[in-house]
């Protein structure tokens, strides 16, 4: 995490234009503006978004959430109430591997009452406090997620249906990523980070097959079984 952004980037200096431009339109809504993912962690690119939040006072006020790109440069602009994002980082969800680098990393860059340290440090008290049983839990959600979307591609490519099979192949590798972040506990800057980290990046249907049944294994080891009778399915 760095300390403020590189203004002498096309960048850095859509990112202070932008904060700008809507505490100039919104200053009665706005309570807290920061950037998260490369450029809060300093390592962007001429490639890279400009990901950016914003936290109102109330709900339904400020601006609307928005992708679009600005001077040729692609732009997240997030909106959420000050409330609602304190009570997403005090959750776990199927799509925390993916979801905890926003909550842990950010730039603030209009940030008075150090809202995104409190969100951060919210985020922190419940990875300490959340069970295992919670994070295996959720890795088998996704697991379910990518065995359906793996066997539904074998049966494409049987058919043929190359496109299909792999646009199902892309679900079920993101899902087995997911799978790895719960049982290691990882998370991920971004859903090609977590394919690439975890080693399924470039698994065709067999070795994909082969890192299902070997979760599959681990989480019933766990006491998470992925199958089992119809009583077990509200555990």
């Amino acid at each position: 995490m760095i300390a403020e952004p590189d203004t002498t980037t096309p960048r850095g200096s859509l990112a202070i234009r932008l904060r700008d431009a809507l505490q100039e339109r919104w200053s009665a809504d706005i309570q807290s503006l920061a950037l998260c993912g490369s450029m809060a962690h300093g390592d962007d690119t001429d490639s890279s978004d400009v990901n950016f939040v914003a936290v109102t006072f109330r709900p339904r006020t400020g601006p609307r959430p928005t992708r679009r790109k600005v001077d040729g440069i692609p732009v997240d602009l997030r909106v959420m109430c000050a409330e609602e994002g304190l009570m997403q980082a005090r959750v776990l969800t199927p799509r925390w591997p993916l979801e905890a680098d926003a909550f842990i990393t950010t730039l603030p860059l209009h940030d008075p009452q150090g809202w995104f340290k409190t969100r951060r440090e919210a985020h922190l008290n419940l990875l300490a406090e959340a069970r295992p049983m919670e994070f295996t839990g959720l890795a088998r959600q996704n697991w379910a997620v990518a065995s359906n979307a793996h066997m539904r591609a074998v049966r494409l490519a049987q058919w043929y249906d190359t496109d299909a099979a792999l646009i199902l192949m892309a679900e079920a590798r993101l899902h087995a990523a997911l799978v790895a972040g719960f049982l290691t506990r990882t998370y991920f800057r971004n859903a090609a980070d977590a394919v690439r980290h975890t080693g399924v990046a470039a698994a065709d249907i067999q070795e994909l097959g082969a890192i299902l049944k070997y979760q599959a294994e681990e989480l019933t080891a766990r006491g998470r079984p992925v199958d089992g009778r119809l009583g077990a399915l509200f555990d």
